[in-house]
């Protein structure tokens, strides 16, 4: 799909002048070895008003950034499969209170962590069932081996998983697997990120008896054009995806080839939370569904009210990220963000400290991916880079500084 500016910065409220601050700030990251190279995308009211690369796309071989570059976008895989899951909703197919066993029978008889280290974990039987609306809401009580916080992680590292799948493993396997593992906390009580959006996809295969790869292509990425979107690349569009790097010791990058060569070939296991390859074109097709409540070019995914209520803070309370959650980095703070259906929702930007909009959904991933979706201005951004771990630099709020400041009207 070709990419390219849709609409003059005036006509929609940016001053073009304060929209070169993005590519000069990134710019940055590049000349100084921070990051390989980057793209951004912004739009509003459906027309894209800024779109720039920077850098590379892979390093070794001088190939620069382009416009049709494919990004591993990790866990910017999640609102999709929250979408996808969402329409299977629409269709009476589950209730959000429905426990994963019914679907997942392994997940019957769940325990939950209360002392021990990783070698001889304590646990007890769990007192309810995991539901749906907690693996949508990442209150399941499930974790990722990479988070390195507690000994049920450590648990998951010890049985093969830390960033990917072991080898050979299928979603179905995988998930019997975490179903065997203790739970952090009783289900419903706090919010932990985790393969819970995995688990999730597992039931999207069980409910609809697709694979879930097919299931994604028929009913979000071919409806909404999105074709260069997938679990893996191969022929010429393995030429476009970009390698992926982490911060060396001393300073600059190095490759992470045993991580970023799984995008070349089919996985055995179809992460739902974690596992699509994407482009900027097809992923601006994804956000613009959002923001414009659930359909585009006349092909709806799912009814305005079940995007409205996806996109409530549905976490206990009314409470946030910060202080129902457990931190997915030590330096990230989640003051006035809260978690919908797949979602991450802004609830006070002020709490925050970053500007922005009441209401505004966004999510990244692990190689510094982000977006962000803000229907109170009509307005939409992306960035894609392949940097990973994404607490490496404060992306995401530096260019939210920088988009803000150029709107205008």
């Amino acid at each position: 799909m070709e990419l390219g500016v849709e609409v003059e910065a005036g006509e929609v409220g940016f001053d073009a002048g304060r929209l070169a601050r993005i590519d000069r700030h990134f710019a940055r990251y590049v000349e100084d070895g921070r990051l390989p190279g980057w793209l951004v995308l912004v739009s509003r009211r459906s027309r894209i008003v800024h779109l720039s690369t920077c850098g590379w796309r892979n390093l070794e071989a001088n190939l620069p950034v382009e416009a049709d570059t494919r990004f591993r976008i990790y866990s910017m895989t999640k609102p999709i499969t929250a979408v996808a899951a969402m329409q299977l909703y629409e269709e009476g197919a589950f209730a959000l209170k429905d426990p994963v066993q019914r679907f997942i029978p392994s997940f019957a008889d769940v325990r939950i962590y209360r002392d021990g280290p990783a070698s001889e974990l304590v646990t007890v039987p769990a007192t309810q069932p995991v539901r749906l609306w907690h693996l949508l809401t990442h209150t399941a009580g499930l974790t990722y081996g990479f988070h390195y916080a507690h000994p049920v992680d450590a648990a998951y590292r010890a049985a093969g998983f830390e960033w990917v799948a072991p080898e050979g493993r299928d979603l179905a396997d995988c998930c019997d697997a975490w179903a065997g593992l203790p739970l952090l906390f009783e289900p419903g009580t706090e919010w932990n990120y985790s393969v819970a959006t995995d688990v999730l996809g597992r039931v999207i295969e069980v409910l609809s008896g697709q694979p879930l790869d097919r299931f994604l292509d028929e009913r979000v990425f071919g409806p909404l054009g999105m074709g260069d979107t997938g679990f893996w690349v191969e022929g010429a569009a393995a030429d476009k995806l970009a390698t992926l790097y982490s911060p060396a010791p001393g300073g600059g990058l190095v490759r992470n080839d045993e991580l970023g060569g799984r995008a070349l070939r089919r996985p055995a296991c179809l992460a739902g939370g974690g596992g699509l390859v994407s482009t900027a074109a097809d992923y601006h097709r994804f956000t613009q569904a959002l923001v414009c409540g659930g359909a585009l070019d006349g092909t709806r995914l799912l009814g305005t009210r079940t995007l409205r209520y996806m996109t409530r803070n549905h976490l206990p309370g009314g409470a946030d990220l910060e202080s129902f959650g457990r931190p997915l980095f030590a330096e990230t703070t989640f003051d006035g963000v809260g978690f919908g259906l797949g979602l991450a929702v802004l609830l006070d930007p002020v709490a925050n400290k970053v500007l922005s909009s009441p209401g505004e959904l966004a999510w990244g991933g692990a190689a510094s991916t982000f977006f962000w979706v803000d229907p109170a201005e009509q307005l939409t951004a992306i960035f894609l880079t392949q940097l990973l771990p994404s607490s490496t630099y404060p992306l995401r709020s530096e260019l939210r500084q920088l988009v803000y400041q150029a709107l205008v009207d």
